[in-house]
């Protein structure tokens, strides 16, 4: 059975729609009528509008995450003959940005209570890159499943060795840390509008956050050819990386509704985590911290037996990431910290995400509740 045919969604993306379908209707005709598709004026406005939520001082929408991260390093001239320190546990965009460019990503653990990178897992892995005549220039840190990461001691060690820190927001979008929000944090922080993000657009889409000037100069231009100071001065090699005009007027409604929608996530999490605890290792926040929720991510002893008990209930679940980086056939060859890889390769055997959106209701949620406690024993 297909883990996503049963009668509860994991994702409901169809709930939202019908919420703002007429604005969303509204808002696509009126691109339809002007006809700019690309870089029309719904592009600058959701960038406006994406500073002001984020409170950062530079916003560059782009085609997806995955060229967020790339144009980001571009920005910083990164390719062969550097080290970029990304997490094991993660998507694969996070270390396929740095490989394409030829440079070498180098692969580190995480906590197993954050599902983010370890800030002594970094250490070791800057002495072995040392030791092994490595260039260690960037470390992407992912706030994974929606939680930011432990950006402060990351950046401490980051900055006394010179290296930069990209932030891969692509969950964590709409979160917090030390009432500082996500996008502000970092040198350069790339998020995700695929349409399962927290804030999704209806296709694909990306952004890059920024405070530092020279930064912001460089990856405007990057993003569309290298530009200069028109369309046909091309000053520097870049990429074709621009949100489709039709997906920013889409996601400029759908940002209007969001701070209500994290809210709504915030109280699903803590409702599965007052009820799950006692057969689930569940994620706990500390004070100072406000998670996107982009999944709902327990552990568990048992997981694979728990999600298909879950699946005869009609309880949907799905398993990020099954297979940590540094096992996978296209990056086993890369190296790791030589601490080794450990918490990534047991979560990897133990997490499993649970219905997560904020159109759960009340009843629906206490249901899933109740399937899960007489199931999961």
């Amino acid at each position: 059975m297909n883990e996503y045919s049963t009668s509860t969604k994991f994702i409901d993306l169809s709930a939202q729609q019908k919420l703002i379908r007429d604005k969303i209707d509204s808002a696509i005709q009126k691109v339809l009528d002007h006809g700019q598709y690309i870089m029309g004026p719904e592009v600058q406005e959701f960038e406006n509008n994406l500073k002001e939520f984020s409170r950062s001082k530079y916003v560059f929408t782009c085609a997806n995450g995955t060229d967020a991260l790339t144009i980001a390093l571009m920005a910083w001239g990164i390719g062969p003959g550097d080290t970029v320190i990304v997490p094991s546990f993660t998507y694969v965009a996070t270390a396929e940005a740095p490989a394409q460019l030829g440079a070498l990503p180098f692969f580190v653990d995480v906590q197993e209570e954050t599902f983010n990178i370890d800030p002594a897992s970094f250490k070791q892995a800057i002495l072995d890159c040392r030791a092994s005549g490595l260039k260690p220039s960037v470390i992407i840190i992912v706030d994974l499943f929606g939680r930011p990461a432990d950006i402060d001691a990351i950046t401490d060690i980051a900055k006394s060795e010179g290296i930069k820190v990209l932030v891969d927001s692509a969950q964590s979008f709409g979160g917090s840390s030390k009432n500082r929000n996500v996008g502000t944090m970092g040198d350069i922080t790339t998020t995700s509008f695929f349409p399962a993000k927290p804030l999704g657009c209806y296709g694909d889409g990306g952004a890059i956050f920024t405070q530092n000037d020279e930064y912001a100069e460089l990856i405007n231009s990057i993003r569309l050819h290298g530009k200069g100071s028109e369309k046909y001065d091309n000053v520097r090699v870049g990429i074709n990386s621009r949100l489709d005009t039709i997906q920013a007027a889409i996601l400029i409604e759908k940002l209007k509704i969001f701070p209500g929608e994290l809210i709504k996530r915030s109280d699903i999490a803590k409702k599965y985590n007052d009820s799950l605890h006692n057969i689930f290792k569940v994620p706990v926040l500390e004070k100072d911290l406000t998670s996107a929720w982009a999944q709902y991510t327990v552990i568990s002893k048992n997981r694979d037996y728990d999600k298909s008990r879950l699946l005869s209930v009609g309880i949907p679940s799905v398993i990020y990431y099954p297979i940590p980086l540094s096992q996978q056939l296209g990056y086993k060859n890369f190296p790791s910290v030589s601490s080794g890889t450990n918490v990534s390769e047991s979560l990897s055997k133990n997490v499993l995400s649970l219905p997560m959106h904020p159109y759960i209701s009340e009843n629906n949620q206490k249901n899933i509740i109740e399937k899960i406690l007489s199931t999961i024993n």
